[in-house]
This record gives structure tokens, sequence and C-alpha cells, in this order.
């Protein structure tokens, strides 16, 4: 019908009408499995919280190929008519009582564009565009049609419709008046909407070369507000529009001329005729009407992932997935398989591939009848010399996990690694910009040059790696915000190279407070060995030569991703047993490092960390109990990781005797090599040219002390029992001792090689305290055969010097 204003007959749109018309039909007529489709969708509009119909463009399609066309091309032009369609069907199959604005949204759009497809040929088109979010602002109502009262006359003009700013009818309906500028609005009879923008950006697998990625508004209206959050990836379906700038509207273009050449007076404002006459500054923007994960890695699903259970991850797969996730799960070998077929560029470096396996899945984490939460990500550091792989295992982490951020220590700032507060262009409020550990909740940061960060830019992640939150107070602004991610950290020691005679702490650049945030702290040192040596270069020769056939990738890595998806979704519980052999490892942890400043010290947060390590090899293995098995294998990576990282000060190599020249399992044959050319320098000319080279063997003194300590205090108590019995033998031979010693630390050796390596190890100790200290006496007797002592120079008997007083 046509609608007649101030004398003036509007156009009606005969395309619109029709798209309305075959639209209603379509809803109205399209089966599926010989029901209507969207009749039941369309009875839950009646309820006031719903307001949109979600429509499937392959279901127009069917249909129609003319409509669908049509929908494509003209989306911003019939988008009204389609609307009313929907209000149509809605009135008559659910009984609408009062007159409701209902919209319709589609999904199933074949194609999907580049941000940076997006240009003037796009406008008013159907399009779907994929990016991330970075930046979300505040839901506020927006005002859509409205309807003004007429200062002069009360007539009232109803449903304006508003140009994406506030807008006033041109003129009164009242044919007698002419008022164009005396409005007021009827805020009872207007129609509002809820209205929220969110800013995204392209991918960094989108990103042309030599480019700086792109982004651009996203405008959200009605149900589809709130659905997404900083650092989720999403898929948008709407169209672009072309917005005015309201920023740039608001400043005026009056100038004021200067003084003449008399200085007596002014030229007074020049440029009446534009005052007032501003530019009409435009942008684009995208108007969104649903929003789609762009795949189950990312986004939405991660959100709500305490809801999500294995049966439901089930039904969203298919037959063949499934299969291979319980193959794997039934996999023996699973632990080694992973770790190879994750990182297939890297060679050895086991203990550390572990861990960061165990960081894909996680701990538990829980919230206590207090309300406080203990997280269940799992931080691991990477300290070591350069050209030992940092970089490429946080390349490969930032590729495999779905919500990965890679960022550089130096270049980032504490407001870019946790948040900023940044002043909104139209409306002039502060909004939250999300930064790289936003970004990366429920996910991993990586955190590259971690050593270089400014001290006040890496107090800034205190909180967020325990925490596991953000708090924020700046410019009016007071949030918490979450930040559920794993830090993944490389750093260089100080100078470059990692100084064995240092502490750990000496050597590494880095707080204790964040230290202590790690869980896993692993040293990578660059040491000469050729067998490795030559390993590496294979490796690296392979992969410039695309030869990657020869590595053993059991599983793919979707197939990882797909299970490792499916298995963070467990949540085993600690057994008794286990929880029994926790407190013991915790204990027996807590005693061996002491209380020494220069040591790492274990705390609670070691206790935590190893029930977080264990969870995840629960996890791994799909079970929902965590075992012995699992927290044996959760202290051995501990004990790899953070116990052994400090090379001690005290040489046991030194000294003339020969004795001291026993081999150490695996020698690097070059570092020994320059290692004995130096000694060469001062050492007598009667050496033998052909003496196999040796490795250096050192530890801290500390270490020392305690267990010189520990073998003394056997040595006299096995003294005073020999006195008390009046036993003649005096003192205690040296492969007694050693067995003594092996057999208190049986529980902390696992295999034959440990038990050989400690042997030579203790036999190291007692020749240092003997021929070096002099603490510990041999005993030799005159009267015997030569037999007896050649037996008695390979195990001699020891006694404690009488005047040697424990330093405890």
């Amino acid at each position: 019908m046509d609608v007649t204003q101030a004398g003036q007959v509007r156009v009606q749109d005969e395309v619109g009408i029709k798209c309305q018309k075959l639209f209603q039909d379509f809803l109205e007529e399209f089966k599926e499995d010989e029901v209507v489709k969207y009749l039941e969708p369309a009875k839950e509009l009646v309820s006031p919280e719903r307001c949109t119909l979600e429509v499937s463009l392959e279901d127009i399609d069917s249909y129609n190929q003319v409509l669908a066309m049509t929908i494509m091309e003209e989306y911003f032009r019939v988008y009204p008519f389609l609307c009313q369609a929907v209000c149509n069907f809605v009135k008559d199959v659910g009984e609408l009582q009062k007159d409701k604005e209902c919209y319709v949204s589609f999904v199933d759009v074949t194609t999907r564009h580049n941000l940076r497809e997006l240009n003037t040929s796009k406008l008013g088109t159907l399009a779907r565009i994929s990016g991330q979010v970075v930046r979300t602002h505040p839901v506020h109502p927006e005002l859509v049609l409205g309807t003004f009262m007429c200062m002069d006359c009360n007539a009232y003009i109803k449903n304006v419709e508003q140009q994406f700013k506030f807008t006033n009818p041109t003129i009164c309906t009242n044919p007698v008046c002419n008022n164009r500028r005396r409005f007021l609005l009827d805020m009872d009879n207007s129609v509002f909407i809820d209205f929220q923008k969110v800013r995204i950006q392209e991918t960094q697998a989108e990103l042309p070369r030599g480019s700086i990625p792109r982004s651009v508004e996203v405008i959200l209206r009605a149900e589809t507000v709130e659905l997404v959050q900083a650092g989720d990836r999403y898929d948008f379906t709407g169209t672009l529009i072309v917005v005015p700038d309201v920023g740039a509207l608001s400043l005026s273009k009056t100038e004021i001329g200067p003084k003449n050449r008399n200085n007596d007076q002014r030229e007074g404002v020049s440029g009446l005729k534009t005052l007032g006459v501003r530019e009409l500054t435009y942008k684009t923007a995208f108007l969104a009407c649903s929003i789609t994960a762009t795949s189950s890695r990312f986004g939405g699903t991660d959100m709500a992932m305490e809801e999500i259970s294995p049966q439901l991850m089930k039904e969203q797969m298919s037959e063949a997935e499934w299969n291979r996730i319980y193959e794997m799960s039934r996999d023996k070998n699973l632990y080694e398989n992973l770790i190879s077929s994750l990182f297939p560029a890297i060679h050895g470096n086991d203990e550390i591939k572990k861990g960061i396996t165990l960081m894909f899945f996680g701990g538990v984490p829980k919230t206590t009848e207090e309300g406080t939460s203990l997280r269940g990500d799992i931080n691991v550091c990477i300290v070591g010399d350069p050209s030992t792989a940092k970089s490429q295992f946080l390349k490969c982490v930032s590729d495999i996990s779905p919500r990965a951020i890679y960022t550089s220590g130096k270049a980032s700032s504490a407001a870019g690694l946790t948040a900023a507060v940044v002043r909104d262009e139209e409306s002039s409020d502060f909004v939250i910009e999300a930064g790289a550990l936003m970004l990366a909740d429920h996910g991993i940061c990586c955190i590259d040059e971690f050593d270089k960060m400014d001290p006040k830019d890496q107090v800034a992640i205190h909180e967020a790696m325990e925490q596991q939150t953000i708090s924020i107070a700046k410019a009016g602004v007071r949030a918490t915000l979450n930040a559920r991610t794993s830090i993944l950290a490389a750093a260089n020691p100080i100078g470059g190279r990692y100084d064995r005679r240092k502490s750990l702490q000496q050597n590494v650049q880095l707080t204790a407070p964040i230290m202590s945030r790690f869980d896993l702290f692993f040293v990578v040192l660059d040491e000469c060995n050729e067998i490795v040596d030559n390993a590496i270069a294979k490796r690296i020769i392979d992969l410039h030569c695309d030869n990657l056939n020869d590595l053993q990738m059991i599983y793919k890595q979707e197939e990882i991703i797909r299970y490792i998806n499916f298995a963070k979704h467990f949540k085993p519980v600690l057994s008794r047993e286990a929880a029994e052999l926790l407190v013991e490892s915790y204990t027996a942890l807590r005693q061996r490092t002491g209380s020494g400043s220069g040591k790492w010290r274990v705390t609670v947060r070691q206790l935590e960390s190893m029930i977080r390590l264990s969870e995840a090899l629960a996890k791994l293995e799909c079970v929902d109990e965590v075992t012995v098995k699992h927290i044996r294998e959760a202290k051995r990576l501990l004990q790899k990781s953070i116990i052994t990282v400090e090379q001690p000060d005290v040489d046991l190599e030194e000294g003339d005797d020969a004795n001291l020249g026993m081999d150490i399992d695996e020698p690097p044959p070059l570092m020994a090599a320059l290692n004995a050319l130096d000694n060469n320098d001062d050492a007598p000319p009667q050496t033998p040219s052909n003496e196999p080279p040796k490795k250096k063997l050192t530890m801290s003194f500390e270490e020392y002390k305690n267990l010189s300590n520990m073998l003394v205090l056997h040595m006299r108590s096995e003294e005073n029992r020999a006195e008390s019995e009046d036993d003649n033998k005096g003192g205690i031979r040296k492969s007694e001792l050693v067995a003594w010693y092996l057999d208190q630390i049986q529980d902390q050796l696992n295999s034959e090689g440990e038990l050989l390596e400690r042997k030579n190890f203790i036999e190291k100790i007692i020749d240092r305290l003997t021929y070096h200290d002099q603490i510990i006496i041999p005993l030799t007797m005159t009267d015997l055969r030569d037999k007896d002592k050649e037996d008695e120079e390979e195990d001699p008997l020891l006694v404690v010097h009488p005047n040697y007083v424990m330093d405890i």
C-alpha cells in the first residue's frame, strides 16, 4: 500500500515485496522428513526472550534458486521484507498477541571471505567472514524505530528508521505544520534492541607477505550479543555496510583568521558559508546476523568445558574418528608415540617433549568450599644455550594448540600481555582490549625471550600464572578478567651460555616468585657429543631436503588434536595409594633440597605441580583415577627438570690418584679431549697419550657435604658397633659402604644403567673423601701376602679420621 507523507508518494520496492512473498511461502512449505522444518522454531519466537529465526541458506537454495541468489546479492535491500515475512509467519502459527519485531539470520553460507577481500563490491551482499576477536564493547540499547512528537503541533510520527545514528524526521506529517527541527522522542512507543560492537582481526595464517593484520568492526544485534569473547575465532554471516563516522562528524569546521598586517584589528571568523557544514565522513563496518564457531577447536565449545562430557563429544564424532580415538587410548606406548609424532623435527630432548605433551592435557581445575580456585594448567620454562631448539618448541606448540598466542618478551609490554584500557572513538567510554594472556584463555601462551622482559612487565603476569586472573584498575575501569592459560616460556642464561659453576638463579635473570610459578623448569645445555651431533645434523639435513619419510610419525597431527580435545574432558581423582605416595614423595624432595639460599627450594607449589602432572598422565590414558605409576612418572619428571638443574662447583675428578680415573656413561669425546689438552699444560709429561677421554663429574658443595655426612655417620655407627662386639675388623670395607648407599637409594633407581651410574658416582665420592679431603683413612697391614695386598688395594678397609668433626 502506498504511504503518503507531506504530499509525497513513497515508491514501493517490487523486488522486496516479491521476495517477502516467496520467503513466506518457503517457511510455510519447506519440509524435512515430512515435517515443516521451521514450524517449531517459529513457535519459540512467541517467548519474549526470542526474536530471531535461524534459516539455512542451503534449504532456500534447494527450494528456489532464484530466491537464494536474490538474498545473496541484494541482502541489505530485501532484509526488512524478509523480517516482515518472519513476523507474518510467526503470527500465523504462534498466535502472537502483540506486535513484535522478528528478525531472520542465515547460516550455511558457502563462500567465506578474508577481511582483505571486503571492498565496495561486497556492500549489501550476504557474505561470511572469519577472524579472531580482539576487542569487545559493552552491550548498549540501540534505537531502531523511533516515535517522535512534533513540539509545534503535538502530532506523532511513528516508525522513523534510524540510519545507524540518531535520526530525526525530515518534516512533520501534519500538512499545515512545516516543523523540521523541533521533535521530541517518545521512548515508551519506540523500539530498542541490544547492540554490541566487537573488533575482529585476521589470523596470522591469512596474513600476506609484508603486511600488518587488518581489522574490522562487527555490529551484533538482538540475540547475537555476548556470544563471543576476546580470543575466540568465529565465522560471522552478514553484510558489509557504510556507517557515519560519528567521531569525525562531531568536529566543527570553523577557523579564526590571523591578525592583519597593521595588528590593529582581527578579521574575525572566516568561512561563514561553511559554518555548521561538516565533512561527511563514513567508515565501513560489518553487520552480522549470525555467528558460528570456526571449528570445534576454536571458540564456544572450549568456553563451556565444564558442561561437556565425553559422551557428548562421542555424539559429535563420526564412527571412524571414534574408533581411532579408542585405538589410541588402548595403545600401550601412547606416551612415547605422542612425543615422537608431535615434534618430528626436533631430535632428542625427550624430557622437554614429555613436559610439553602433558601441558596440552593439563590437570583438573578445582574450586574449594571457600571459593578459592586451584589452577589445572601447567606452566613450563625452558632455559638453555643458544641453538638448542627452544624457539622451535614454542613454534610447534603455537601451531598445534587451537588457542595459542606466540609473543616475544622484549617486544611485549605489561598491557600487551594482560589487558589494555582504551577509549572508544564514538562514545568516549573506556573499553578493555584483550592482551596475549586473555586471548589465550583455555589455551597456551608462548613467550619467547622471557629473560629479556622488563622486571615490571614480569611482575604483571604473577597473578595470571597462579590465580589465572587479571585485575586492572585504570581510568575508572575496575575489572577482574579470566586468563586460564598455560605459559610456555623460553629464556637464555646471563651472558648467553649456561655456567655450570653457578646455581640456576645465578644463571637466569628471573626472580624467585616467577621461578616458583613454573611447574617444570628445564635446562638445555649445548654439549659436544659425537653421536648426538651426528643425529642432529642428519635430522636438519632431512628437513632441508624434505626427506621426512624416515621419521616415525605414528599418529597424524589431526588425530592427536582430536584425541587431546577428547581426553581433556576427563576429570581423574587421586586414589588412596597415590595420595600416600604423593605425601612421601613431597617429604623426600623437601628434605633433599634443604634450606640453602642458592638452591632451588621445593615448596607446596611443587607438590601441586606433581598433582597436576599426574592428573595429566591419567588424562592421557583416558582413565578416571590417578594411580601410583602416574605419581612415579610425575615425580621422575619433576626431578629431571627442577631438582637436577643445578650443576655444581665440587670437581670429583680433582686429584692425582689413579682411583679417580673411572669412566662415566656416554662421555662426550670432543669436550673431554679439549679438557685433557687444557690439563696437559700443567700435567706431568709421563701421562700416557692413549688414555681414554674422561668426562668431568661435578656436584654442588651442599650436596657433597650432605652426602659425606651421611657416609661418615654410617661408618662411625659401624665402628661403634664393632667396638661393642669386640670385633677385630676395626672398620668397613669400601664395597660394603657402596652397597649400603645403593640400598638406601634403591627406590630412586629405575634402570640398571642408573644403578651403575650411581655406583661410579659414590665410588668417586669415597675416593675424594679419602685422597683429597682425607676425612676417610684406608687401613693397610704389612704382614699379608701379596695376593691379599692386591685385594686390599681394590677393596680397602676404611675408617673415619679420629679428629674429624662433622659440619652439620
